[in-house]
Parts: C-alpha cells; sequence; structure tokens
C-alpha cells in the first residue's frame, strides 16, 4: 500500500475528535428536536395548531441546518430565524389569523374542548336520587363514594371507569372498611384518605368522575349532594349538532356557538373562521358615524404637534447650549435629562396630580397670578394642550441628544463659507443648519410620529381618554386616539374581551401607519435632495 495514502496518527487523531463533535452536536439537535417536538405535540393537543405548526418548523430549520452537510453554512442563521419566526412572524401571522376568527371572551377553546365542556353539563331527572356524600382517595387518585339518600339507606359505590364491582359491601372488618360513624359511613378505609366534604368539592377530578352502576351512576355536585345526574345534551357527530335532553330542542353551529333557531346559545363556544364579519361589524360600528372622525383628526394632529414641540424644544436646547462660550452647560445638560432617566408612567402621574384642577401647582399659580382655575379634565381643548405640555417634557431629552450629535456633524466650513457671503443667523439656520440636520434625523422623525400615534400609554395613564364625548354611542373621549379607541371597543366595552375583533381594527391600524410611512419617506427624501445641494 502506498504510504501517501496511509493516514498519520495526527490526520486520525483530528478525524475521530471531529467524528466525536459531530455526533456531539447531532446528540444536542436531537434532544432539542425531542424538546421541541414534545411541547408542539402539547399544543396540537390543547388545539393551539398555529403555534404547533410554528415549533414544527423550527424543529424542520434546526435540522436540516445542524444535520445536513450541505446547510451547514445556515446553521448559526437558523438559531437566528427560529427566534424571528416564533417572536416576531409568528404573531403577525396568528394576529392576522384571528382577525378572521371569533376568537375572545366564550369562544377561546378549541371545537373538541367546546363539545366536551358542553356534554359534560348535566341535570337531576324527576326519577333521580340526591345523596348526602364522604369521599376516600387512594394514594394513585383512585375514589370511592359513600352515600346516604333520604331514606337513610347507605352504599359505598366505586369509579365507573375501574373494573370491579360497582358498590362495595358496607361491612366493618372487610374490605378494609374501618369502624362505621353514627352516619354509617366508615372512619377509615385501607388505602384511602377521608376526605373533607368541603374541600373535596373543589376537587376538579372529583367533580367528573361518575360513580356507581354504568346504566345509573352518581356524580357529585355541591359540598352537600350527590346525584343521579343525566347529561343535559346529547351531541350527534353526524351532524354537528346538540339536542336537550328535557325540551328536545336541537342547536346548530352557527360560527363556532352551537345556537338554537330562536337564538338561544349554548356556552361555551369555539374558535371558528368567521371571514371579513369583524371588518364590517367595524365599519358598521355606531363609533364609526360618531366619534371616530373626531378621534382620527385629533390622533394626527396630536401626533404631528407632539413631533414638532418635542423636536423644536430638544434642537433650541443643543443650539443653544452647543455655543462654546456658554459657561455651565455640561452641568445644565445634565439637569436637562432628568426627565428621560424617570420612568414614563411615574412622570405622567406626577404631571397628572400637577394638572389636578382643584389641588394641582399649576392652578395654584395660574389663579395666583392670573385669577383663573382651568378645569384641565373637563374641557376638551384644556385636556388636549395638558397632554401635548407632557408629552414635550416627556420627549424633548431624546431629541435634545440626538441633535446635538447631529449638529456636530455639520462641517464647520460651510457656515464660514455663508458668513462670507453675508447670511444672517436665521439664514444660516434655514439653508444650513436645518436641511442637514433633517437629512440626518429625518428616519427618526418618522419613528418618533409612529410612536407618538401610538402613544396609548400617555392618553390611558394621564386622562384615560377623557373627557368623554357626550353624543358617542360607544365608549369615546375627546383626547382618545385610534388605539386607545380601539381598547375600549375590544376590551372595554362590556362585551368581554374581543381578540379577533381587536385583530382585525389593528389590522386597519397597520394599514394606515403604512401608508403614512410612506409619505414621510418621501418627504424625507425631499429633505435629502435639498442637503444634497446645499
Amino acid at each position: 500500500m502506498d504510504a501517501n495514502l496511509t493516514p498519520t496518527k495526527d490526520e486520525f487523531a483530528k478525524k475521530t475528535i471531529l467524528g466525536a463533535g459531530n455526533l456531539f452536536i447531532a446528540l444536542i439537535v436531537l434532544v432539542v428536536d425531542i424538546a421541541l417536538g414534545f411541547f408542539a405535540f402539547k399544543l396540537f393537543s390543547l388545539g393551539y395548531t398555529p403555534l404547533g405548526i410554528c415549533f414544527v418548523i423550527i424543529i424542520i430549520m434546526i435540522s436540516v441546518a445542524f444535520l445536513v452537510p450541505k446547510a451547514h453554512m445556515f446553521k448559526w442563521m437558523a438559531i437566528g430565524l427560529s427566534a424571528w419566526l416564533l417572536f416576531s412572524i409568528f404573531p403577525i401571522v396568528y394576529t392576522i389569523y384571528n382577525a378572521f376568527t371569533n376568537y375572545g371572551d366564550g369562544h377561546l377553546i378549541s371545537q373538541a374542548q367546546a363539545i366536551d365542556q358542553i356534554q359534560a353539563q348535566t341535570y337531576l331527572p324527576e326519577t333521580g336520587k340526591a345523596y348526602q356524600w364522604i369521599a376516600y382517595r387512594s394514594p394513585e387518585n383512585e375514589y370511592l363514594l359513600w352515600l346516604k339518600d333520604a331514606d337513610g339507606n347507605t352504599k359505598l359505590v366505586t369509579q365507573v371507569d375501574l373494573e370491579g364491582d360497582a358498590e362495595v359491601p358496607l361491612v366493618s372488618g372487610e374490605n378494609g372498611i374501618g369502624e362505621i360513624d353514627e352516619e354509617g359511613a366508615p372512619v377509615t378505609i385501607e388505602g384511602y384518605t377521608r376526605l373533607n366534604r368541603v374541600l373535596a368539592s373543589t376537587d376538579k377530578n372529583l367533580t367528573k368522575i361518575k360513580f356507581g352502576d354504568p346504566e345509573n351512576t352518581i356524580q357529585v355536585r355541591s359540598p352537600s349532594e350527590a346525584a343521579e345526574l343525566l347529561p343535559l345534551y346529547a351531541y350527534d357527530p353526524d351532524t354537528n349538532t346538540f339536542t336537550h335532553a328535557t325540551t328536545g330542542t336541537v342547536y346548530y353551529d352557527k360560527e363556532g356557538t352551537y345556537t338554537a333557531k330562536n337564538g338561544e346559545r349554548l356556552i361555551p363556544g369555539y374558535t371558528a373562521l368567521v371571514g371579513t364579519k369583524n371588518f364590517v361589524q367595524f365599519v358598521n360600528s355606531p363609533g364609526l358615524r360618531g366619534p371616530l372622525v373626531t378621534i382620527v383628526i385629533w390622533n394626527f394632529l396630536f401626533a404631528t404637534f407632539s413631533l414638532l414641540l418635542t423636536f423644536s424644544v430638544g434642537l433650541l436646547i443643543s443650539i443653544i447650549y452647543g455655543d462654546p462660550k456658554f459657561k455651565g452647560k455640561k452641568i445644565l445638560r445634565s439637569l436637562l435629562l432628568i426627565p428621560y432617566t424617570i420612568p414614563s408612567l411615574i412622570t405622567i402621574l406626577i404631571w397628572r396630580g400637577m394638572f389636578n384642577p382643584d389641588l394641582g401647582v399649576v392652578n395654584r399659580i395660574l389663579e395666583s397670578v392670573f385669577n383663573v382655575s382651568p378645569r384641565w379634565f373637563t374641557q376638551p381643548w384644556l385636556a388636549r394642550i395638558a397632554l401635548l405640555v407632557v408629552n414635550t417634557w416627556l420627549g424633548y431629552p431624546y431629541w435634545m441628544l440626538v441633535t446635538s450629535g447631529a449638529l456636530q456633524s455639520i462641517p464647520g466650513d460651510i457656515y464660514e463659507a455663508a458668513e462670507i457671503d453675508g447670511a444672517s443667523g436665521w439664514q444660516k439656520f434655514r439653508s444650513i443648519t436645518l436641511p442637514l440636520l433633517l437629512v440626518s434625523v429625518g428616519p427618526l422623525m418618522i419613528s418618533s410620529f409612529i410612536f407618538n400615534f401610538n402613544n396609548f400609554n400617555l392618553i390611558y395613564a394621564f386622562i384615560n381618554g377623557g373627557p368623554p364625548i357626550p353624543t358617542a354611542t360607544t365608549q369615546a373621549g375627546y383626547t382618545d386616539i385610534i388605539i386607545s379607541y380601539v381598547y375600549n371597543l375590544a376590551f372595554a366595552s362590556g362585551r368581554g374581551v374581543q381578540y379577533g375583533y381587536a385583530s382585525a381594527i389593528s389590522l386597519v391600524l397597520f394599514m394606515l401607519i403604512a401608508v403614512m410611512s410612506m409619505l414621510q419617506f418621501k418627504f424625507t427624501n425631499m429633505w435629502e435632495e435639498v442637503g444634497e445641494n446645499v
């Protein structure tokens, strides 16, 4: 054999280490896949199919990237893509999916779970007996139930789903039964613990278990009573309908809710596709014919004025303290950053107290100086002014920092050339500073506008959207913006939490913001063209 073809000891050791490393990586991937697969299986079994599909895709991506040699270049990218899929893409897709469903209060579970819960509803027929009861539980969570009817007859019954006789002879000294108390119940049963009746009645397992004769089962239904209960509704899988056991009323599946012809509904329903119903409901909402126009106009004004005020104040401070001859500017800048270091929620609540019409410091000063006491929380235009003041206080430190850095990046020789040409201070600001500044901070202005357009925290914490609009048929206020109005429609309207409806409105809001962003990007490009000509 050719000596050149014979691997050396170093090459053999290198291949051995490489093979062991690959095997170790494969084992780690296998463990991760098993863990994620088990989690996905649980999600599917609980009815969370979309999230389960997301985990299956992640398993496939990781397995292919780490186990297929040709895909090794993507193995670290696969981890990032998995996180991106789980935390960014899936919430977006799931929100879109929910917009076309009835997901919300009363429709939070799968169809199989809803059917099980409806079938679990029972009633006591006229021929059924009621009993006093005491439960006994084994370490394996198997139960015995002692029963006593109205005539004083007692018996000890077993679970229907266990093998053996349905009834245990109630004789002391037999079958592990100890002393019998004055009521006729065993004090002890070998292998079982006697349970407190009140605490046992809260055991969800116990209340679901059927005892005794399979043809005439007994269930616990309260701390004081067990009874020969029958299913209240019979389910027909062929027609997907429920029938009431006593009235014969038939309930048909209607968009995730089993509904009778007279409109009576069974609870709970299940999550089902309803098409564009949520969008139609939003368009036909009485709120659209009333406060929505006012709210949309105010939303644009609030975001626009908030951006202009915070940017203007921040830029003014940056220009004033940008003068190298200004003394003590470092200390003053540090003090002006204080609003940025305090959590916004605390600041909002402090300002809310300061604007209190009766006890706030703002009204006390105005009353002592101008003899006026504005009602900030009841007058619409005053409430809006107060919001803009608070938002300016919260936002100017950000723009002070941003514009300070941007101003330093503007070359000084441009200003020198302008001075030689005889430009005034205002002309230099208008023709040089502002255009070049807008080129660098334009994208940040877009993000700031979008942030203020959706500034739910300020609206909710400061004034909760008030004062209310008196002509509105829905919960709406003069300082509400679209996102807070959506919150009221979907979560605070008295109809319960409606996630599907909220998702549909969120999609409409997303489209609105997307259009605004496109227009603002065009505006930014316009300033870039101006900046190129400076």
